[in-house]
């Protein structure tokens, strides 16, 4: 959207009619509720940019425009493995701006506890947008080769291994740590700003591993420049059938990276049912063929899915960070 169109959205916006003064107070008719949206709406990533959360940012707003008659811009807000764009949301209080995020929301109070906000007090669940399973990609011609020969080498030359992740706190560092704990094995996690330098950095030879989700792993898979050894889902995808799960050489090493919608505290419910219903006329959209393309699942739930994936995935993240000695940066 340009900047030209979202002036001219905002100046065509219908004002308020003033009460006539000669009215006495009581018998003053009601002013009428603003229409909702009555502004552009702002989705904050809070990644860099370039990540694979954008994707399906961008492709919501721009499928949410039309249905909602107003632009939504999405504005990518990176740092402290999503806290600087979840507290930008929190202090928005516009009624317009959304947090749009990954399970590091669930991740974060836990690795950082004075991170200044909580995600079930300071904001709302609006939707939970999709899941898909993550994997673990090694370099063709690399000293790992499978899921048995990495826990060996790992376990034979404590913090040899290196692996990847595109921040310290993110899903795709969790998994990992996730991985390490339930298998014993202890290597050298190397966190970068975004998974595009992660990529950047595993294509030049820097680590052995990463761990990136299927959309951002799988053309660099299919040219030959990087193979996975293993999926983090609870049951083979069929992009990658081959592939075995984590849990199917660990127990309990299962686990999802899934992107969500939601508000700062006080927004109104019935903001967030108009939104959630919106983005619930999109399960059918191009959307859900591009997440099975790349292993994943469009959901676009009630806000209650998202309420309880919240409360599984918070008390999850305090044991293993707890269990695994993790700190953040």
């Amino acid at each position: 959207m340009r900047r030209r169109d979202l002036l001219i959205s905002s100046l065509a916006l219908p004002g308020l009619a003033l009460p006539a003064l000669a009215q006495p107070a009581l018998a003053q008719p009601a002013l009428a509720q603003p229409r909702w949206p009555n502004r552009p709406l702002r989705f904050v990533v809070p990644f860099a940019a370039g990540g694979p959360v954008e994707i399906p940012a961008r492709f919501l707003a721009e499928a949410l425009a039309p249905v909602l008659g107003q632009p939504v811009v999405v504005e990518t807000r990176g740092g402290a493995g999503g806290a600087v764009g979840a507290q930008a949301v929190i202090a928005s209080q516009d009624g317009h701006t959304f947090l749009f995020t990954t399970g590091a929301i669930a991740i974060q109070p836990a690795l950082q506890p004075e991170i200044g906000y909580d995600p079930q007090k300071d904001l709302v669940p609006v939707s939970l947008i999709s899941e898909a399973p993550m994997g673990f990609a090694a370099r063709p011609n690399g000293r790992v080769k499978d899921l048995p020969g990495l826990i060996a080498l790992a376990k034979a030359d404590p913090g040899a291994v290196t692996i990847g992740s595109s921040g310290n706190g993110t899903t795709t560092h969790m998994v990992s740590a996730l991985f390490a704990l339930r298998a014993g094995i202890e290597w050298t996690h190397v966190p970068y700003r975004g998974g595009g330098q992660m990529v950047g950095a595993f294509l030049g030879g820097d680590i052995d591993l990463m761990s990136v989700d299927l959309a951002t792993g799988m053309p660099h898979a299919k040219e030959g420049r990087a193979v996975f050894i293993g999926q983090s889902g609870t049951a083979r995808s069929p992009v990658i059938p081959d592939v075995p799960c984590l849990q199917e050489v660990v127990p309990g090493a299962a686990l999802s990276i899934w992107f969500a919608l939601l508000g700062p505290k006080g927004t109104p419910p019935e903001v967030v049912q108009k939104l959630a219903g919106a983005l619930a006329g999109f399960r059918t959209s191009a959307l859900a063929g591009l997440m099975a393309q790349n292993g994943g699942a469009l959901l676009l739930t009630p806000p209650e899915a998202l309420a309880a994936r919240l409360n599984t995935e918070l008390p999850l993240w305090r044991q293993v960070v707890a269990q695994a000695g993790l700190k953040a940066d």
